[in-house]
């Protein structure tokens, strides 16, 4: 993405970043330096990107993901109030609130492989039975036939944590 910087004498404190086209523009008070200025760019270009891969995001294929998985390992005794896209995983592929049964999923996972992406919806449905990470949730994570290499592909790309034991992951992956 370009960004184009628009310093002003009008401006005194706020800097403000708007998308035209293909181009990031930030408005900014003259006085700041290149220095001060670019952590608060990089700042706005990712709340920017974020909004827009929110936009693309479908909940209601998670939707039905989740509902296949729920029928092939679950025999449809799973039930969750809402399942969605989350822009606000960084750390976390994915999370669980069995109490309010809710499930959110992490945006980065759209340009991932699909059986990676039903491998975190089938770890977070087990979260719904299982609310710890012991032997019986991942007896039901493990029904889903790629798990392992899901959880592999995962760690390849540093979202998996590698140095804990492959039985207790909620370190890494509870919410």
């Amino acid at each position: 993405m370009q960004i184009k910087i628009i310093r002003s004498d009008k401006r005194r404190k706020t800097v403000r970043a708007r998308k035209v086209g293909d181009i990031l523009e930030i408005s900014a008070p003259a006085h700041l330096s290149d220095t001060e200025l670019q952590p608060i760019i990089q700042k706005l270009t990712r709340r920017i990107e974020r909004r827009e891969q929110k936009q693309q995001l479908d909940d209601a294929d998670l939707a039905r993901i989740a509902g296949q998985l729920n029928q092939q390992f679950f025999q449809n005794r799973l039930a969750w109030n809402h399942i969605a896209w989350s822009t606000h995983q960084d750390n976390r592929y994915g999370s669980c609130t069995p109490a309010r049964q809710t499930i959110r999923i992490s945006y980065r996972l759209v340009s991932m492989p699909r059986f990676v992406l039903e491998y975190v919806v089938m770890h977070e449905l087990a979260n719904l039975v299982e609310s710890n990470h012991g032997p019986g949730f991942w007896g039901l994570v493990n029904r889903y036939p790629w798990t392992e290499r899901a959880r592999g592909y995962l760690m390849a790309v540093g979202l998996e944590d590698i140095d804990h034991d492959p039985d207790d992951l909620q370190a890494a992956e509870s919410a």
